[in-house]
């Protein structure tokens, strides 16, 4: 069983999940409109009332995880904690709350999931699709062929801008809509040629937002009934006939949901209109059921971090075998040294996976370059703070510890920086497969106990470890080797 919590910019959702029959069984939600990114101010600082208001749900939150006996919990936070220049002042109180890390995740990382998500829902492995998710700070919109992504994107506008920007005062005048769906299709607009060079067969919309306007059509038979645009513009003209937020009352929307309704009625008439949609269809699928198919997938042992860390070799032109050469390696070191848990298995291996793609940009300073394409790529299913994790290993694969000097604070990190500098070593000198007696102990001091004869097989390590043996003392660490 797992569970799946969204840290959205209109609302914090919950589900728990149970995997059964191919399909993801939700036996529990939870909802709170918090309205956190109305907590922005206009220097994108997070009020104190809105992390008290933020802390206050998380905390309901965890008293509900408590209740159930749960395999995994990932906890993801999306736009507005990605824009909250105060997002680190919350973030330690906000874990300490829900008693999980949170994770604050990229767009493009929100559109692969949400995708993730809906093709759960739909299992079409043959269906092009778009997916279009309008939420309170972002617009996530995706392409794909059955669970496979061709494209994804996401865009800094969402209901919150548009509300407060164009109807602030609850007013809905004709100039003030059409302005905001003019700027909401300046936003689509660079893009649209690329989706649509995409094709899709059906479109779907994925957001709370999206099905509350469906809901709003359907019930009140609006338009053609559907999520059209001939739909959309005959709700626009009723919210410009009762002129006020406060003067809608048609079934299908709460009352406090009006606002956030007007303004993404602007987003979505305005992205549909420029990428060419005539019609979607709004679902009850996205960001929660795609953490929730995630969990399970790393659970089955199909992570598809695995898939997003070749992809990056091929894309930076790394040689695959002496990627994996290394990762093995450092895995089989890292286990000789003993660390105390389990957490940076993986991280270690990717880490050696992706040591040398910084030689796409030059051999001088290969670790410095490839340290930063791991921090800031692109790489599917990773958190910031994974990559950074990741980034900080490839930077302390060789030279000066000074650099890493706050990392190896932590034994088992130390112990993976030591695990992968000799995999490295070892890899260069083609020594991996005589190091069966090899025993290696971090505790205060380094100590290093090599096979015999190793050096007079391998006479290029001599150097190395000489090398090793200064950088390790520089930085306090005794380095022996026997």
């Amino acid at each position: 069983m797992f569970a799946a919590v969204d840290l959205g910019s209109n609302s914090f959702r919950l589900h728990i999940g149970e995997p059964a029959g191919g399909r993801m069984h939700i036996v529990r939600t939870a909802r709170d409109p918090i309205r956190l990114a109305a907590g922005l101010d206009a220097g994108n600082m997070l009020s104190e009332a809105a992390m008290r208001t933020a802390i206050r749900c998380l905390q309901d939150f965890r008293a509900i995880l408590d209740e159930y006996h749960l395999d995994a919990v990932r906890v993801v936070a999306t736009n507005t904690l990605r824009v909250a220049r105060n997002a680190d002042v919350l973030l330690p109180l906000a874990e300490q709350a829900i008693g999980y890390p949170i994770e604050i995740i990229s767009g493009e990382e929100e559109g692969r999931l949400i995708y993730m998500g809906v093709s759960r829902a739909i299992d079409k492995p043959d269906e092009r699709r778009i997916v279009v998710d309008i939420g309170g700070g972002s617009t996530e919109v995706i392409t794909g062929t059955g669970p496979e992504i061709t494209l994804v994107e996401s865009f800094g506008i969402g209901t919150h801008p548009q509300t407060a920007a164009y109807f602030a005062d609850g007013r809905i005048l004709a100039s003030n809509f059409d302005a905001a769906v003019t700027a909401a299709r300046a936003r689509f607009e660079d893009a649209a040629a690329q989706y649509q060079a995409q094709g899709w067969d059906a479109a779907y919309g994925s957001s709370g937002t999206m099905r509350a306007i469906s809901e709003v059509i359907a019930r009140n038979q609006i338009g053609d009934g559907s999520v059209s645009q001939a739909s959309l513009h005959a709700l626009r003209d009723i919210l410009l006939e009762l002129g006020h937020v406060d003067a809608f009352l048609l079934p299908g929307v709460k009352k406090e949901r009006v606002p956030v309704m007007v303004g993404g009625l602007t987003v979505l008439i305005g992205v549909m209109q420029e990428l060419g949609i005539p019609r979607l269809t709004a679902i009850n699928a996205g960001l929660r059921l795609g953490v929730l198919s995630d969990l399970e997938l790393r659970a089955t042992h199909r992570d598809r971090r695995d898939a997003a860390i070749r992809a990056c070799l091929r894309r930076f032109g790394a040689d695959p075998q002496r990627a994996m050469r290394t990762a093995a390696i450092a895995a089989a070191i890292y286990g000789k040294l003993q660390p105390q848990g389990d957490s940076l298995h993986l991280y270690l291996a990717w880490s050696g996976m992706l040591h040398e793609i910084g030689l796409a940009v030059s051999m001088t300073g290969a670790h410095k370059h490839g340290a930063y394409i791991v921090e800031h790529a692109d790489l599917a299913g990773f958190t910031t703070r994974e990559q950074r994790l990741m980034s900080t290993l490839v930077l302390g694969q060789k030279g000066n510890l000074r650099k890493v000097r706050e990392s190896l604070g932590e034994a088992d990190l130390a112990k993976a920086m030591l695990a992968l500098r000799l995999a490295v070593v070892f890899m260069h000198a083609r020594a991996d497969e005589d190091l069966a007696g090899l025993r290696l102990r971090l505790k205060g001091k380094v100590e290093i106990e090599l096979p015999p004869d190793l050096l007079a097989k391998h006479p290029t390590l001599a150097p190395w470890f000489e090398k090793e043996e200064g950088f390790w003392n520089d930085i306090g660490l005794p380095f022996q080797v026997r």
